[in-house]
């Protein structure tokens, strides 16, 4: 008898941080507009997540202190033991971003 095997991705939780400037099209000055844990199987489907929850009025965390997502919002991913990312969201879609261009980042 041949048994298939499934094969699906392991999902994680990852800690979450969304960045923002304080008006659409600003691309500095950035604050920290949400931070929280997501579950997912990896970077590209928490992205995909973040964005269509902080899109949606009626699906927006009671934590959340920002605008709609938008063009220049930066999210940083931390993945625990397997490192940290961070992106961007472009016209093309969520780029990946050194950490150097995060020194405008207000605290």
């Amino acid at each position: 008898m041949l048994v298939k095997k499934q094969f699906s991705l392991k999902e994680s939780d990852f800690d979450v941080t969304v960045f923002q400037s304080p008006r659409y099209g600003v691309r500095s000055d950035y604050r920290q507009v949400y931070r929280g844990v997501m579950t997912s199987s990896s970077s590209e489907d928490v992205l995909e997540t973040i964005y269509r929850r902080l899109n949606v009025k009626d699906t927006l965390p009671s934590k959340y202190n920002g605008r709609y997502i938008n063009l220049g919002d930066i999210v940083f991913i931390d993945k625990g033991l397997e490192g940290h990312e961070y992106y961007q969201l472009q016209h093309e879609g969520w780029e990946k971003i050194p950490r150097l261009r995060l020194l405008r980042i207000s605290r």
